[in-house]
Order: C-alpha cells, then structure tokens, then sequence
C-alpha cells in the first residue's frame, strides 16, 4: 500500500509539472501573436514534443500502476483522473501549439487590429487554467466548480467573433486569410476553456467522487 501511495504522489506531481509546461506556453503563444513575435511563436511551437513525450510517459505509469497494484476505492479515482487529466493537458497543449502556429503566419503579414475580443478571451482562459491548476494542486473541489462557470463567457466572447471576422471580411476581402486565421484562434482558446472545464470536473470526481460532465447547474 505504501508503494501505492508513493507511485500515485509521483504522479501527482508528473501532472502538475506537464500542467506547468502547458501554462508556459499558452501564455508564450498569446504573447507572441499579440506582439507579432516570430522567434518566441516558434519557440513554443518547438516545445510541443516535450510535452507530447510527457503524455506517454504518464499514461504509460497509470497503466503500470493499474497492472501492479490494482487499486481500488480513492486510488482508483484518482488514477482514473490522472488519465483523464493527462489527456485534456495535452490537448491544451497542442491548441496552445496552434495558436503560436497562426502567430507565425501571420507575424510575417500584413498587420492587422485584432479585435480586443481575442486578448479578452485570452485572459479568461489563463485565469482559468490558472484556477484549474490551483483547484488540482490544492485538491480544492469549490474552486473547481468556480472554473467550470466561466466558460460560458468564453462562450459568447468566440461567438461574437464570427459577426466580427465576417464583417471585416465582407469590408476587405483582400485580407480573408488572416482573419480566417484570427478566427481559428478564438477557436482554439474556446477549446481550451472546455478542456480547462474537463479538467475541473475532474478535481472535483478527485475530491468527493462527484461526476459533474454535463451537470454544471447542478454544480
């Protein structure tokens, strides 16, 4: 039991280190499309195997763990978290990927006046995975809940964007791709905002076996 306990803390403590990486380079990748800055888009974007490698390898413990120890009760909660929790960071991952892979392209275009609406949604979603960290670390299921509530602001944030681009578009149809481009980008933290709610759904299945997917007014 006592090697249980320890293989599940060093887990814990893979997950906070992968959440750290995924942190850094969503906020790296905002920056860099916001500032136009080609080296540091491209920096993240070279990351991203990190943090691919980082999945395997914590994927392939919970599986050794499950095979060695068969756990059950609070154990297996966890583990079964562990997974899913691993998955949801390494898909922000590679969204955060995609948004230094737009500021790329379009750090070498013609500028443009992004809407204050992409810096808004980028805001909301680093304060949320900055809370859902916090809630994993902590094991603090209140705080989780919080993070779960704001997604719909992000929500209607990414709505918007589709009347924005499309009127600047139907304005100068002349710069159609980056604004296709922009867009993908409020596409991208709409998707992390909903991976940062599977991942507070998750602390909180940790904290109290509580199973929130798709009850958030009960939450």
């Amino acid at each position: 039991m006592q090697h249980l306990h320890r293989a599940i803390e060093y887990l814990k403590k893979e997950i906070i280190r992968e959440a750290g990486l995924v942190e850094t380079n969503l906020r790296e990748s905002v920056k860099a499309l916001m500032t136009r800055d080609l080296e540091l888009a491209e920096e993240v974007a070279a990351r991203d195997h990190i943090l691919d490698e980082l999945e395997v390898e914590i994927e392939e413990e919970c599986l050794k763990i499950f095979a060695l120890y068969q756990p059950v009760a609070v154990d297996l909660r966890y583990l079964v978290a562990f997974l899913k929790l691993n998955n949801d960071l390494e898909r922000i991952g590679d969204l955060a990927t995609n948004i230094a892979e737009r500021a790329v392209s379009l750090s070498v275009k013609d500028l443009l006046d992004i809407p204050q609406e992409i810096p808004s949604m980028s805001e909301m979603v680093q304060k949320m995975l900055k809370d859902t960290l916090d809630a994993l670390v902590d094991l603090d299921g209140s705080k989780a809940k919080n993070v779960m509530r704001g997604d719909d602001r992000v929500d209607r944030l990414h709505h918007s964007m589709y009347r924005i681009v499309g009127d600047q578009i139907q304005a100068d149809p002349t710069h159609v791709g980056n604004w296709l481009e922009i867009l993908a980008v409020s596409r991208y933290l709409e998707r992390i905002a909903d991976h940062c709610t599977n991942i507070a759904e998750d602390v909180v299945y940790m904290v109290d076996g509580q199973i929130n997917r798709h009850q958030l007014s009960n939450a």
